[in-house]
């Protein structure tokens, strides 16, 4: 049975989205699994899908053009309605104990992750909860 959100993918590595799109399919049965290149894209989406719900988002910190800390800032700026339907997780291979600590503290985001992350981690917060 497919997963009941929604998910985009905020990254801009190329194999870290193929690897992050294939183990949602693997693991959740998720279809069709969105992708955006940056914070920017990812923004606009979530603007023109907005009535579209729950949404996850998995959220790379370090992108160009606008990178993750510039994301939450910028939702932040979303109406209530909107960003209540929405779950951020932040994917990182960051080892910046201030960059971490930074993200942990955010309120829109549920919970950090290293990059590389394992199915395993999928299922126990997406099918366990």
């Amino acid at each position: 049975m497919p997963y009941r959100s929604q998910f985009i993918i905020i990254e801009d590595n190329l194999i870290d989205q193929f690897v992050i799109k294939k183990l949602l399919k693997k693991g959740l049965d998720v279809n069709p699994v969105y992708i955006a290149n940056n914070g920017k894209e990812g923004m606009n989406w979530i603007q023109k899908n907005q009535n579209q719900s729950p949404l996850i988002i998995l959220l790379d910190i370090q992108m160009p053009v606008m990178d993750g800390f510039e994301f939450l800032k910028e939702f932040d700026k979303l109406p209530e309605d909107v960003k209540e339907k929405i779950e951020i997780f932040v994917l990182s291979s960051t080892l910046d104990s201030d960059e971490i600590k930074k993200v942990k503290e955010n309120k829109y985001v549920s919970d950090f992750w290293n990059k590389p992350f394992r199915l395993e981690t999928l299922k126990s917060v997406f099918l366990e909860a």
